[in-house]
């Protein structure tokens, strides 16, 4: 499993018809009783959503509202000098509340008109190929829970700060926005497990993990790392490698750890040549040439 849309934690239906959310021992809220019940409810808020509706809303307690400011302003500073102009300039088209977690109905609702882009709410894992195929559509299915507050500058999995903050800010601009449909349309296009795998390789490599050449500055576009307090001030000391579609998805990674190989666009044209240009028209035969000859 290679991407954001596997590594939920699990939730797991109850004979009475509740949600439980299957938290690892390891995982910052296991021992608390009150945030797991919290992670129950909003479960069970996404698992009773109906495409079409609007999403239903999460009453965030202070605690998380504190959270989400805590964490946006640490990283709004960080952003201005890690993350790429149209990263920045999405940002501020889109202006986010920085004082408590805003719905993803009102996410929408900010995004819609700036790149037709709307939020579907996730409880756990979604299958690959419809998280990605719906980004075809203008759709990103999204977490709504808060991270623990005991580790706020860290999640060991997607929370609606990653989702929000990292990718929102993205899809607000029109050419990531551009690049995410094309993401979705590769998706749908390819017809195996090895193909679709390659796909979302290329996905995590560049709109999660990716870097840019800035000027004579390396900076970051994708919103793993522009969501992550620590790594934000970590990755340019990576292995930056050129941006290779054979390389990215031959590349195994782990995710309950800082990336440490990223491959490196010297702009953002270049970028949607190489990866745009990859996904607008890929099929299985082209992922299997890719794989063979390794470039």
């Amino acid at each position: 499993m290679f991407e954001e849309a596997q590594y939920f934690a699990p939730v797991a239906a109850q004979e009475d018809g509740s949600v439980v959310v299957e938290l690892a021992a390891s995982h910052p809220g296991f021992a608390d009783p009150v945030y797991r019940e919290r992670r129950n409810a909003i479960a069970q808020l996404a698992l009773d959503y109906e495409p079409g509706t609007p999403i239903p809303s999460a009453e965030y307690s202070e605690q998380e509202h504190a959270v989400w400011e805590m964490v946006a302003r640490e990283l709004g500073v960080k952003h201005q000098t890690y993350a790429t102009g149209e990263y920045l300039d999405g940002a501020a088209r889109l202006g986010l509340p920085q004082d408590r977690v805003p719905q993803l109905e009102e996410v929408s609702k900010l995004l819609e008109p700036l790149t037709g882009f709307r939020y579907r709410p996730a409880a756990g894992l979604v299958p690959l190929r419809e998280f990605y195929g719906v980004l075809a559509d203008g759709f990103f299915h999204s977490t709504q829970y808060v991270r623990h507050h005991s580790v706020p500058f860290y999640t060991p999995e997607p929370d609606v700060i990653h989702e929000v903050i990292g990718h929102a800010n993205a899809l607000a601009h029109p050419r990531y926005a551009a690049l995410y449909r094309l993401a979705g349309q590769a998706a749908r296009r390819v017809e195996g497990e090895e193909a679709l795998e390659f796909v979302s390789k290329v996905f995590w490599f560049t709109m999660e993990f990716g870097v840019m050449a800035e000027g004579r500055d390396l900076k970051a576009y994708g919103a793993g790392i522009l969501s992550s307090y620590g790594e934000i001030e970590e990755f340019r000391g990576m292995d930056i490698r050129p941006l290779e579609l054979g390389a990215m998805g031959a590349t195994e990674y782990d995710i309950t750890k800082y990336q440490d190989v990223l491959f490196r666009a010297e702009s953002l044209q270049h970028l949607e040549d190489v990866v745009g240009g990859f996904w607008d028209s890929c099929d299985d035969d082209a992922v299997a040439r890719l794989l063979a000859t390794g470039v």
